[in-house]
C-alpha cells in the first residue's frame, strides 16, 4: 500500500461522511477509520521517504558513473587524437625524408650521367684519333705500295 492509496481512502471517507445540519459544512467522520489511515501513513511514510532517498542516491550514482564514463571517453579521444597527430607528424617527416632522398638520387643520377657522357665522349675522341692515325698509316702504306709498284 502506498501513501497515495491511503490518501485516496481518506478522501473517500470524507466523501462518505454525513454533514451535520446547521453546522456550516461540518461532517461526522468515522474517527477510528481516520486514525487507522493516519497510522498507516505514519507507518508507510518512512518507507516511501527511504525509497525516494534510495532513488535519489541511485540517480546520483548513475549520474556519477555516466560522468566518469564521459571523462574516460574524452580522455581516450584526446589520447587517440595525440596519436593521430603524432602519426601525421611521422608521415610528414617520412615524406620530407623521401623527398630529400629522391632529390639526392636525381642529383646523383645527373652527376653519373654527366660523368658517363664525358667519359664516353673522351673515349670516342681517343678512338677517333686512333682510327684517324690508323687510317693515315693505311693511306701512307697504300701510297708506298703504289709508289713501289710504279717504279
Amino acid at each position: 500500500m502506498t501513501i497515495d492509496d491511503i490518501l485516496e481512502m481518506m478522501d473517500d471517507l470524507l466523501d462518505k461522511s454525513v454533514t451535520v445540519p446547521f453546522s456550516n459544512k461540518k461532517s461526522i467522520v468515522d474517527t477510528e477509520k481516520l486514525r487507522e489511515y493516519i497510522d498507516n501513513i505514519r507507518y508507510y511514510l518512512p518507507t516511501e521517504i527511504k525509497r525516494a532517498r534510495e532513488m535519489v542516491a541511485d540517480r546520483s550514482e548513475i549520474i556519477d558513473d555516466a560522468n566518469k564514463e564521459a571523462e574516460k571517453i574524452i580522455k581516450d579521444a584526446e589520447e587517440r587524437a595525440k596519436v593521430l597527430v603524432s602519426e601525421d607528424e611521422i608521415v610528414k617527416q617520412a615524406q620530407e625524408a623521401a623527398n630529400d632522398l629522391t632529390a639526392q638520387a636525381k642529383a646523383m643520377d645527373q652527376s653519373i650521367r654527366t660523368a658517363m657522357t664525358n667519359k664516353l665522349s673522351s673515349t670516342l675522341s681517343e678512338t677517333e684519333k686512333s682510327l684517324n692515325k690508323a687510317l693515315s698509316e693505311v693511306k701512307a702504306m697504300q701510297e708506298a705500295v703504289k709508289s713501289a709498284q710504279e717504279r
